[in-house]
């Protein structure tokens, strides 16, 4: 399989005994959200982002202390500050690295394809990377705290740690055209649609996780934090949260079936909202991307979907 060698030439899950593997997890989300055969190209790059997600969630929720995670958010957010990297150890300098080099393959992939300058692509996905690393390092602060946040302060920054902001901006400088990019880099409206969408994500993964991730005594949820401050039982919690979904759903449905800004492509509004539908999709059963505890569950599920044939009986 591709995937597996370039994951293995790069070298990280040799190095790093604290990260995930989950190469064909990361390929059945980059499907769900392009699966016409043109964004062939699309789903290896959308591959490779969601398999930097894991390492660099892995790396804040697992590896890094406080002080190596503040070098690392500040070398990412300025983007190949040699003092900050310096001051990281091996296995992070490992993790900058394989990120800057990736973002910059993107970034030639899409300017090449669409005969864009530099300045169109690559300073755009920088700044998602650093905003989203931004926001793990104050979950990871929580964690170290011990602190339970409020739900407001909670959803403002599960938003972007979510990671949906990641994938939509790389989503929107892969399918938009020369005209597109130059008119407006992402309406008001889309905005408005990446943060409902980012919210589903982050709130159907603490539904799906957040049991196992306080027993391991890991950041806090929406789910703890709405217990917390309502004073709720866990399942009561559970049904707010899920009142939430609703919620970001009518509000993403309105975007979807009203009229779109001329400067939005329809494509990016359906990529988009396909990353809430696979969010629901991995998290149904418990986390998609954890300890495969539903490992039988999902190699039935990416069997079905990639490897055996669908049967069309004949009439």
């Amino acid at each position: 399989m591709l995937f597996d060698r370039w994951w293995k030439d790069l070298g990280l899950i040799e190095r790093l005994d604290f990260t995930r593997d989950r190469v064909v997890e990361s390929f059945l989300c980059a499907v769900g959200l392009a699966i016409e055969p043109e964004f062939s190209s699309f789903r290896i790059r959308l591959t490779k982002i969601i398999l930097m997600i894991l390492v660099l969630d892995d790396v804040y929720d697992v590896y890094g202390s406080i002080e190596e995670l503040k070098h690392f958010t500040t070398a990412i957010d300025k983007w190949k500050n040699a003092r900050e990297v310096d001051e990281l150890p091996e296995p992070m300098k490992l993790c900058f690295q394989a990120l800057t080099d990736i973002t910059e393959e993107i970034s030639v992939e899409i300017q090449n394809e669409k005969s864009w300058d530099d300045e169109h692509v690559q300073p755009h996905l920088q700044r998602v990377w650093g905003d989203f690393c931004k926001a793990m390092l104050v979950e990871a602060k929580w964690c170290r705290d011990g602190r339970t946040p409020s739900l407001k302060e909670y959803l403002t920054n599960g938003s972007v740690s979510s990671s949906g902001t990641v994938i939509s901006v790389h989503s929107f400088c892969s399918v938009s055209s020369s005209s597109e990019m130059e008119s407006s880099f992402l309406e008001k409206s889309d905005h408005h649609l990446i943060h409902n969408v980012c919210l589903i994500i982050r709130l159907c993964n603490d539904v799906g996780t957040s049991k196992v991730e306080q027993e391991r005594g890991e950041a806090a949820s929406s789910i703890a934090c709405y217990m917390r401050e309502a004073d709720a039982t866990e399942e009561e919690a559970k049904d707010y949260v899920k009142g939430l979904i609703a919620r970001a759903w009518k509000k993403i449905n309105e975007k979807c079936f009203g009229p779109q800004p001329p400067a939005t492509p329809r494509r990016f509004v359906d990529i988009t909202t396909n990353m809430a539908r696979v969010a629901h999709n991995l998290y149904q059963d418990g986390d998609g991307f954890g300890g495969q505890d539903h490992k039988h569950h999902h190699k039935k599920q990416i069997l079905s979907l990639l490897v055996h044939p669908l049967r069309i009986e004949s009439c």
